[in-house]
């Protein structure tokens, strides 16, 4: 005898009161239990219709992330919301057909689904590139160039930023720049862990109160950890004004392991202008050529510390910057406090940086490699 999907009583096959759905015929045991059972029901097609103009996600996605990592926490919310999903043996299982509606992947409590679960809050998000000219760094350089502005306006004392070595080439050193000479030389990336906190520490010593402090995730929550913890040295200690710029950040590799990589393939790191981390790619670029190299060669080379970090944008900066999303020679910059936007838009305004709305399409590109960073932890678990 058929079960009252909302009572859970048992009724009667040839009840007076049913109704069809997706395929099956549910029967209840009095008009209100319809009632409700009927209302649940639309808004479930509602949802699936809202659904259908964002990506098709079918059950397999939930499997492969969420229950075959064991992460799920049995909560039955798939379940709950799909009647093609049952809980046997203690996780979801799929027992009838799936239609990629992608309700069971929005509603499990373990999946990232929103924008700002991805990439914190923001204000606003750009595409922007340097208007300084003769001015060269990563992607857009627009780091350079809204420091630039800042420093020639007064809005800042000095930028705590990280230049190579002289001693040892692309070794990443902390420097505290009060010239413009000294932001070009911080300009582009250097693909292992600078320890620019003893930088900021020692602006402060200096007597630098208003310091923008630039850095990966992991550089800006350490800087905001010592701001807001109740044992934080900022917090107790000092008064300083740190404008936090946070840069898009998927890996770091050790010193010692790019340098090896580069001499197993007859090249000296003295020979290296520029690198960059490109869909996958590792490219080195000398005066002579570019040499790129699947990034999954330098596995081994990879900093510890990064199969941990779940932060691709560097989410609790004032404004970020990075160059996925944007074509070459672009930066995308996320303005997430209204110091990180006015700043930036000032230097819009006054002819340092170029900028656009960050288009639909582009942020998608944001998002999707937010999500890869944000899932490799349920990998790592997997692995062990």
């Amino acid at each position: 005898m058929p079960t009252d999907p909302i009572c859970k009583m048992t009724v009667q096959s040839d009840s007076q009161y049913s109704t069809e759905y997706d395929g099956k015929t549910y029967y209840f045991c009095c008009p209100l239990c319809k009632a409700k059972f009927d209302e649940m029901k639309k808004g479930t097609i509602r949802l699936k219709r809202s659904l259908k103009d964002h990506e098709r996600i079918s059950f397999g996605k939930l499997r492969k992330e969420i229950i075959k990592p064991g992460i799920c926490t049995l909560c039955g919310a798939c379940a709950a919301t799909c009647d093609s999903i049952s809980i046997e043996g203690n996780q979801p299982k799929l027992v009838d057909k799936c239609t990629a509606c992608g309700v069971c992947y929005n509603q499990c409590p373990r999946t990232i689904t929103t924008e700002e679960g991805l990439i914190g809050k923001i204000r606003h998000a750009y595409s922007s590139r340097t208007l300084i000219k003769d001015l060269k760094g990563q992607d857009g350089a627009v780091v350079t160039s809204m420091l630039a502005y800042a420093l020639d306006e007064g809005l800042i004392d000095c930028a705590v930023v990280t230049t190579k070595s002289e001693d040892e080439p692309w070794k990443p050193v902390p420097t505290v720049a009060t010239t413009y000479d000294e932001l070009v030389q911080s300009a582009g990336s250097i693909y292992s862990h600078s320890m620019t906190m003893e930088g900021m520490m020692d602006a402060i010593k200096q007597g630098m109160r208003s310091i923008a402090f630039v850095g990966t995730a992991c550089n800006i929550d350490a800087v905001t950890k010592m701001q807001k913890s109740p044992y934080g040295f900022l917090h107790l200690f000092m008064r300083a004004n740190i404008l936090k710029m946070g840069l898009f950040c998927m890996d770091t590799f050790y010193h010692e392991g790019i340098k090896e990589f580069v001499e197993s393939k007859n090249m000296k790191l003295n020979d290296i202008e520029a690198m960059k981390i490109r869909k996958g790619q590792f490219e080195f670029q000398t005066h002579e050529e570019v040499k790129v190299f699947p990034l999954t060669e330098f596995d081994q080379y990879r900093s510890s510390s990064c199969k941990f970090c779940t932060d691709l944008t560097a989410e609790n900066a004032d404004i970020s910057f990075g160059g996925v999303g944007t074509p070459n020679g672009r930066t995308t910059v996320l303005a997430r406090s209204g110091m990180g936007y006015e700043i930036f838009n000032e230097a819009v305004d006054n002819g340092y940086i170029e900028s656009r709305v960050l288009e639909k399409q582009e942020m998608e590109k944001v998002l999707n490699l937010s999500m890869m960073k944000k899932v490799q932890m349920y990998g790592l678990n997997k692995r062990k």
